[in-house]
């Protein structure tokens, strides 16, 4: 079982960052790493709510490594565990055919207040063979960046 993970110190309070995880047009516009835009279709947080993002990447892949299309990743997924500012786990399943990225992913995010704002942590558990561990962790630290962005302004 493989486990990526980044984190990220974030300049905010704790009830913001998970806020901001919590919140369908929070996400769509934060969650997509460098390069793609993010379309959120079901997003109800709640234990057992429905998510489903697609990633449209501005440039078709070249190496064939898109999960849904020559250009998108498409998950469908729930909501596992909510804890109000500590933490947010979903399951993800990516739509594709191509069995290097079957199985469920389960995406763990940890808020951790410390002086200033809070360490938040992304865990990836039972991350498919498919996804690269460099490119993953390039999304992983980006989707941060983009989210430390969205609520430090």
């Amino acid at each position: 079982m493989r486990i990526d993970h980044a984190v990220r110190w974030i300049r905010a309070p704790a009830e913001t960052i998970y806020r901001a995880l919590t919140c369908r047009d929070a996400v769509q516009k934060w969650l997509p790493p460098a390069g793609t835009r993010g379309v959120v279709d079901d997003f109800e947080p709640r234990p057992g709510g429905p998510i489903r993002i697609t990633l449209v990447f501005e440039t078709p892949s070249d190496t064939g490594t898109r999960k849904s299309s020559e250009n998108s990743d498409v998950v469908r997924g729930e909501f596992l565990e909510l804890v109000p500012n500590q933490v947010v786990r979903q399951r993800f399943t990516f739509i594709s055919d191509d069995p290097a990225f079957a199985g469920a992913m389960v995406m763990t995010w940890l808020i951790r207040p410390r002086a200033g704002g809070a360490d938040v942590e992304i865990m990836a558990e039972h991350v498919p063979p498919g996804i690269s561990s460099d490119d993953h962790q390039q999304g992983m630290h980006s989707s941060l960046a983009n989210l430390a962005k969205f609520v430090e302004s």
